[in-house]
């Protein structure tokens, strides 16, 4: 059964991305994913993605280094002659007074070799090049920029200048890893100094970066997961909440916490039944929440063992499982072949919804009342399309139990009635909740609260807690923490987009997501399971139509009376009831999110009943989607990109919605000029969907570049968001920016920047990666692609 839906709802069809064989698990990607696609001109190249000829430092630096005898030297020639040899500037040259090239340089066309004390020459190179004592070396660095190192050809007498802020922060970053592995001198490759940037960094994220966000709730990975930068709380001990439906779980753990009493592991329990009421009591004690185990066997008689599924974090201070950052990791580490650790997202996806309601916002215990804008259908179908096709039954099954978790947190979370408008029938971001986040910055509400303080002539502090335990009421604070808590649940995490107004807006982003759902749930149905569905958990099926102010058409005259609630276990699920529910969603943005004259789409105030004019990029998602009709997406194309397209890619939103900043009301983090990974994919996808192929393109090369210049110049720096007008990571906003704070060398960048990465990767040509790989500006690239006539 079809709908008359947008033609692009279902009609792409990537081209799948190249993995090796050793990395691949899985087949060719569905009709109707959203996953990405490599540019047709490089379906015939080889397979440059995996190009590298450096090893990886773990394979490097962990085998035993090739001994070399050291020149001696003789008490005339002294330290003097080591400092030389190893150092640029001695104590008596100042800034300048060096050649740019030296008569001691070993010229060859080949890739030299260096003979390195490891200990000796990092702290030389920090000395001399560190001048802001950051433990990194970067453009803003007052150093001289210049080091020499002695060639293994030579055993360390002739020496060569490494030059330049990429080759410096190189040579630190070797010998950071070098020192890991226990190494103290070393034969260092120029060509790892050198490397191709690109190469470089899509090596790192590949081979370190993901291992290194990886985390798992069981006895081996408890103390790495329970750390919570977030916890300005007194009560810092460890603590793990368990559901109550899972008492094997929690004897399992606490035999963990017997087991390891170093670790003082304390061990609660969720109930089945929380409320709102009990979340706020526990955030004196916050703690992280179980996610889905491997049950393992310890012999007949005896409680089974519990083996913790992987799962990479965000980073930094977001030390936990999170629902829509965990999409777009997804897209990367399935990019880079690690479809398991992408599949076990899901599980724990899964487990959330059936233990805590819903996917939450990120497992620990005071986000147990949030979720996030929702993924999970597009997710599982594309790991499901790189599943072992050698066990297609299996497959099947595990996709079985990913549509029906979708189909209940549908029902039980953004079709309820405390986030369902029930006159526009537009979802909107509004969680329960009590009381202030725990989890925000020491002196975030300050500015809101302190008027109700001096009221009461007490301390922010004083009233902080007054206004948590109840003994102080405040409807108007009650409203703020209401639309502050949606806001949190968008995933906009601040934007003036939002301000005090979240909770009543339906959202273009929401909207678009509930769609994608919809036709997701709807063509695996009918193409998976012979368009019969049974739904194994018992709940309630929300009413069908939603939404009263705009007439119903109805599409398939039919579709059985769906308009009273019923249990989820009394019908089967069909295609023609999920392909009805999209095409009234499409109805009802074009009527209420779609602004022909503006050529974009927008958010609709629910209680005001009127479009919000401030511009978004995710104007794009109805794109990604497939839910814009051929005339909306070209007239986006048209008249909107050109809004949010900057030097650095798409920014969050257009800078006069943004409005303007001062002390009383500084920059927010999702405004503008501020740039995130999952804006950027979203958009990749879009575009291509519709054929804007190249746009698609440009727009990937822009964001590819910014990310490549800051790793060259910022000391190896992938953050956690950018400035896409100035081209940097300098945001100082709220929390300041995660990923840029690091010694020595970037362990883990950020998330979904690494994502991004690897996905863009995807969309450009082979022309454009090497482009890319010589830091060639977009605009200089793509002017030069152009005829004359049009430059």
């Amino acid at each position: 059964m079809t709908s008359p839906l947008s033609p692009r709802s279902q009609d792409f069809h990537p081209i799948s991305v190249k993995i090796p064989e050793e990395n691949r698990t899985g087949a060719t990607v569905p009709s109707g994913s959203a996953i990405f696609s490599q540019s047709e001109s490089d379906v015939d190249e080889p397979n440059w993605k995996y190009a590298s000829s450096q090893e990886d430092a773990s394979v490097l630096y962990s085998r035993p280094q090739r001994r070399h005898k050291t020149r001696t030297l003789s008490a005339s020639e002294g330290p003097q002659t080591i400092l030389r040899q190893r150092n640029t500037y001695g104590p008596e040259q100042g800034v300048g007074t060096r050649s740019r090239r030296m008569s001691h340089d070993e010229h060859s066309f080949k890739s030299r070799k260096f003979l390195v004390d490891v200990e000796e020459t990092m702290k030389l190179v920090l000395e001399q090049e560190d001048t802001d004592a950051n433990f990194q070396i970067h453009a803003a660095d007052k150093g001289p920029k210049v080091f020499s190192l002695g060639t293994v050809s030579s055993n360390g007498f002739n020496s060569v200048d490494i030059r330049g802020t990429y080759m410096l922060s190189n040579l630190l970053q070797e010998l950071a890893l070098a020192r890991d592995h226990g190494q103290k001198q070393i034969v260092l490759d120029e060509a790892r100094l050198n490397e191709n940037p690109v190469s470089r960094l899509t090596r790192m994220i590949r081979n370190s970066f993901w291992s290194n966000l990886t985390r798992r709730i069981d006895g081996d990975g408890l103390e790495k997961i329970c750390a919570d930068p977030k916890n300005r709380g007194s009560n810092r001990a460890p603590r793990i909440y368990v559901p109550e439906a899972e008492p094997g779980m929690r004897k399992y753990y606490e035999r963990i916490a017997a087991a390891k009493p170093h670790l003082g592991l304390i061990v609660d329990t969720v109930p089945t039944n929380f409320d709102a009421k009990w979340v706020k009591d526990q955030n004196d004690k916050p703690g992280i929440l179980a996610l889905a185990m491997k049950e393992v066997s310890r012999g007949e008689g005896q409680d089974p063992d519990y083996q913790g599924i992987p799962f990479v974090v965000p980073g930094a201070r977001f030390n936990e499982l999170y629902n829509w950052d965990s999409y777009f990791i997804s897209l990367g580490l399935l990019a880079d072949g690690h479809v398991e650790l992408a599949k076990g997202i899901v599980e724990h996806f899964l487990f959330e919804i059936r233990h805590y309601r819903k996917i939450l916002n990120g497992n620990r215990s005071y986000y147990l009342m949030r979720s996030q804008p929702p993924f999970l259908t597009d997710l599982a179908l594309q790991v499901f399309a790189q599943l072992d096709p050698e066990t297609p039954e299996e497959n099947k099954a595990w996709l079985k139990r990913a549509i029906q978790g979708a189909i209940e947190e549908y029902h039980i979370v953004w079709q309820e009635e405390r986030r369902l408008d029930p006159v526009t029938g537009l979802s909107r971001y509004r969680p329960d909740g009590l009381g202030i986040p725990p989890e925000t910055e020491a002196s975030h509400f300050t500015a809101v609260l302190q008027p109700y303080a001096e009221e009461l002539g007490v301390s922010v502090n004083e009233y902080t807690e007054m206004y948590n335990s109840g003994e102080v009421k405040n409807e108007k604070l009650d409203e703020y923490f209401l639309h502050d808590r949606g806001v949190r649940e968008s995933g906009h995490d601040t934007t003036y987009r939002f301000e005090k107004r979240c909770a009543d807006l339906g959202t273009i982003d929401l909207c678009s997501l509930l769609y994608k759902i919809e036709i997701d749930i709807a063509t695996s149905i009918r193409e998976h399971f012979n368009d019969s569905l049974e739904l194994d958990h018992e709940f309630t099926l929300t009413p069908f139509p939603f939404g009263t102010e705009v007439p119903y058409k109805p599409t398939n005259p039919n579709l059985p009376d769906l308009s009273q609630p019923r249990s989820s276990t009394a019908s089967k699920q069909t295609s023609a009831e999920w392909f009805a529910r999209a095409a009234r969603r499409k109805d009802l943005a074009d009527h209420y999110l779609w602004h022909e004259g503006r050529g974009l789409y927008t958010d609709y105030d629910c209680k005001k009943k009127k479009q919000s004019l401030y511009e978004s990029v995710t104007t794009f998602w109805p794109m990604w989607a497939g839910m814009a009709s051929e005339q909306q997406a070209e007239k986006i194309m048209r008249y909107s990109l050109i809004k949010f397209e900057v030097a650095g890619g798409l920014v969050s939103g257009t800078e006069s919605s943004r409005g303007r900043i001062s002390l009383q009301r500084p920059n927010r983090q999702w405004d503008y000029p501020a740039a995130w990974s999952p804006h950027q994919i979203m958009a990749w996808v879009g575009c291509s969907k519709y054929g804007y192929t190249h746009e698609a393109q440009r727009l990937a090369y822009r964001w590819l570049h910014m990310i490549t210049v800051g790793f060259v110049e910022a000391g190896g720096c992938i953050p956690e968001k950018l400035d896409a007008v100035a081209g940097n990571a300098n945001i100082d906003a709220e929390y300041g920016n995660q990923g840029t704070d690091f010694h020595l060398i970037p362990r883990e960048g950020f998330g979904w920047t690494n994502a991004s990465y690897q996905v863009g990767l995807t969309f450009i040509t082979q022309l454009q990666r090497r482009a890319l790989g010589a830091l060639t500006p977009p605009d200089v690239f793509f002017r030069a692609g152009r005829p004359f006539h049009q430059q």
